[in-house]
């Protein structure tokens, strides 16, 4: 007897509760990335912490120093730290969310699961990262000798979630074409590059002045800003533009599921 396994044609609610019925496939596709991303290298997962310490180093030199960038009375290498590992967790998971299904086709073309669960995976991944890497940003804290404030570190999953949402959204549109079109591995480091440059990651988006409203049009705009007034203080949290960031991160995340759905029945005759 042959039993055909057809994708549904609409989607459903039903589908996101699959991914929960998955959830050992899910922790184990996470935990399998964490170790193939590590395995054989020198300092192991220490390297979640040497990237985004040497990329501050090169910004404090060049942008805090020479170029004299305001960072609104907090130092320099705390104010763009606080920008850095929010865009390191967005641009890392974008892109393993886009790679996810061409860096398992063997896997997708050979059993069934939900193929949400890649994309998702490789974003979880990234939790991994950006805790080992705030443990930096408390040690820049203590040697400039700044006291955060510690009540705002209670907005922090209401940030990660938004940029989740926004990540594994544009990951998962991004992940269905480049399993037709692969110029995504080419294009998109090169949008994450330029991209940097229009979110206020080393720089204040006050130095905008009136035009600082442009970079609203971000969603990461919203989640950067509001990470810097919650824990590093100075001014108050810009609720409106984090609701913006909230709500493009939802319609982001919506579009993506029905972009990887709509696409998903040809994954594994062209992947």
């Amino acid at each position: 007897m042959e039993i055909i396994i057809k994708p549904k044609k609409k989607f459903s609610w039903r589908e996101i509760a699959e991914i929960w019925d998955y959830r050992e496939l899910l922790y184990f596709f996470t935990w399998r990335d964490i170790k193939i991303r590590y395995k054989q290298t020198a300092i192991g997962i220490l390297w979640a912490l040497f990237q985004p310490f040497i990329t501050m180093v090169i910004f404090s030199i060049f942008f805090g120093n020479f170029a004299k960038m305001p960072s609104d009375g907090i130092p320099y290498p705390i104010f763009v730290f606080v920008g850095l590992l929010l865009w390191q967790f967005f641009s890392a998971s974008l892109s393993g969310a886009s790679n996810s299904l061409v860096g398992n086709q063997g896997i997708i073309t050979k059993v069934y699961f939900p193929r949400l669960l890649m994309p998702i995976s490789s974003t979880v991944t990234q939790f991994v990262d950006f805790f080992i890497a705030s443990g930096m940003l408390v040690i820049l804290m203590i040697y400039y000798g700044y006291l955060p404030n510690l009540a705002g570190l209670l907005i922090l999953p209401l940030l990660l979630l938004i940029t989740f949402l926004i990540s594994v959204g544009g990951g998962m549109i991004l992940a269905a074409i480049n399993v037709k079109y692969r110029d995504v591995r080419y294009a998109l480091p090169f949008f994450i590059q330029t991209l940097l440059f229009v979110t206020p990651v080393i720089y204040p988006s006050s130095i905008l002045h009136k035009y600082s409203w442009i970079l609203a049009a971000n969603p990461m705009t919203g989640v950067i800003k509001a990470a810097r007034s919650a824990i590093l203080g100075g001014s108050p949290v810009n609720w409106t533009l984090l609701a913006i960031s909230g709500a493009v991160g939802m319609a982001i995340f919506m579009v993506g599921i029905v972009v990887f759905r709509n696409t998903e029945k040809y994954f594994a005759d062209i992947v």
